[in-house]
């Protein structure tokens, strides 16, 4: 078969249009070409709806659809084999006749990992695997690492002053300083849309009541999650809507809260294997200096968003921000501060950061 890797470069290219609308499940493009003609091409746009493979089959007008034996679908991801939320893709494509299939990557997720491949092959369907298959996974680095890890993607993220602080003191008592501009703020809320869940301890609920939402972004809000073992903070969860996940020793006073019952000695590796088994492939921590630093020390994190303000505070300075010892992937401006981000490769050393 010949195999050309512009198709695969459309379908990657198509499939972004569904990031924070699809997740838990992956971002898929598919693309149908008949003798170097695109006849179809689609993507999934939303959990629960079409996969791509479906909706690339479907727009392929009436007078075409007599090339579709003939033609050879470009896929991502691995077409799925089982019945989830729809029936199996790999079906489909047998129905349809299509007669080659190249596929991006193979999918990790157990209940396909292989199967949708050796279904379409047992078919007779001549399938050709790892086209574009580093950009395909990259594509999916949260999907992949979840699934590899039995535990969500972590990013960890805060904010801190030029000399590394992420707070200030006040006679005596501790303060907010605000680090971030609107613009960077935006970009914050537009980062929460694109995880399945926003993490946050018990001193920040305590000091801050956040509401932990998208409001300054068009997105899903996240999954709100919060790590309290001794249930002090409950009180502090008021300006949280959606869905709380409660983690605490305790009961929290907030009825509508979904209460996790965890101790001292619940490990973070315990915690993220919980909410992976509540579907929550990403997490976003946003908690302060304590939290994140025992995601840092128990190598629980993936990457890593750090803003610096230019501001030095000194003998002002109170609660000082996490060490991480990454991999420095990307540094931007954005006005007066600037952000860099980490790669922790330990963990997804083969799923780049973009």
């Amino acid at each position: 078969m010949t195999v050309e890797p512009k198709y695969m470069e459309r379908a990657i290219e198509i499939a972004r249009n569904g990031l924070g609308f699809v997740s838990p499940n992956p971002m898929v493009g598919a693309v149908i070409v008949y003798r170097d003609r695109i006849i179809g091409e689609g993507y999934h746009r939303k959990y629960g709806g079409p996969h791509a493979e479906v909706n690339a089959i479907a727009s392929v007008s009436e007078e075409d659809k007599v090339y579709l034996t003939g033609s050879t679908m470009y896929v991502t991801l691995e077409p799925c084999s089982h019945y989830g939320k729809t029936p199996p893709c790999a079906d489909l494509i047998v129905r349809t006749g299509i007669p080659r299939v190249v596929v991006g990557c193979l999918d990790p997720f157990v209940k396909v990992s292989g199967r949708g491949v050796a279904k379409l092959r047992d078919a007779g369907i001549d399938v050709v695997t790892g086209v574009l298959e580093a950009e395909c996974r990259q594509l999916n680095k949260v999907f992949m690492t979840a699934h590899t890890l039995g535990r969500p993607f972590v990013t960890l993220k805060w904010a801190q002053s030029h000399d590394g602080f992420m707070g200030g003191i006040k006679d005596g008592v501790k303060v907010p300083v605000k680090f971030s501009s609107a613009e960077s703020s935006a970009l914050v809320h537009a980062l929460r849309a694109r995880h399945d869940a926003v993490l946050v301890g018990a001193g920040t609920v305590l000091s801050d009541s956040p509401a932990l939402d998208v409001r300054f972004f068009s997105g899903n809000n996240p999954v709100v999650v919060v790590i309290d073992r001794s249930g002090k903070a409950s009180e502090g969860c008021m300006n949280i809507t959606g869905r709380l996940l409660y983690y605490s020793a305790v009961k929290p006073s907030v009825g509508r809260a979904e209460w996790i019952q965890c101790s001292y000695d619940t490990s973070i590796r315990d915690i993220l294997s919980d909410l992976y088994s509540k579907n929550i492939t990403s997490v976003l921590v946003e908690g302060g200096g304590e939290i994140l630093s025992s995601f840092i020390n128990a190598g629980c994190y993936d990457e890593a968003r750090v803003e610096i303000a230019p501001l030095t505070l000194g003998e002002k300075g109170a609660t000082e921000a996490p060490v991480i010892n990454s991999i420095l992937c990307k540094v931007e401006n954005m006005g007066e501060n600037i952000i860099m981000y980490f790669r922790n490769n330990r963990n997804n050393g083969d799923v780049l950061m973009e």
